[in-house]
């Protein structure tokens, strides 16, 4: 349970503690669930600096930390999966940076699979977030947010 979005920060911050390349995060869930307060508690986490802006109009915003590519997206105002194709990310994907997705369910099955899911959800006046590991990397992912998050 996620009480409040100092709640939903933490975890964005634990997140952080298992980042590595290539890894790829989808996040789901309605709007107003905190899935970019997520992002962007992670991204600060790890170690990025200034603004960090959604990209609900741009699709994606893209950081460097050393030598780490962190994507961010943000496919809600896609249409069709073939817009998905048509921006060339496919090319992102493959390579070594961190894929954070919003409303990855709007490209449908044209996306890899991700190495962790997150749904978030409104629940009794905060919210819920499921995480499910898909992969070593997000199993090792899980792990590590225990452990931060332990008590």
């Amino acid at each position: 349970m996620l009480d409040d979005e100092a709640a939903t920060a933490r975890l964005g911050a634990a997140l952080a503690s298992c980042v590595r390349a290539s890894l790829k995060i989808y996040l789901s869930g309605d709007l107003g669930t905190g899935k970019t307060t997520l992002v962007r508690a992670l991204l600060r986490a790890a170690g990025i600096e200034g603004r960090i802006k959604s990209p609900t109009f741009t699709l994606l915003e893209s950081y460097n930390l050393s030598r780490l590519y962190f994507y961010h997206f943000d496919f809600y105002r896609l249409n069709d999966p073939v817009e998905w194709e048509d921006a060339g990310f496919r090319e992102l994907f493959a390579g070594d940076g961190v894929c954070l997705v919003e409303w990855p369910e709007r490209v449908g099955d044209a996306l890899p699979p991700p190495d962790l899911r997150i749904a978030l959800t409104h629940r009794d006046g905060g919210r819920a977030a499921h995480l499910v590991a898909l992969s070593r990397a997000g199993r090792d992912c899980l792990h590590s947010i225990e452990r931060v998050l332990a008590p």
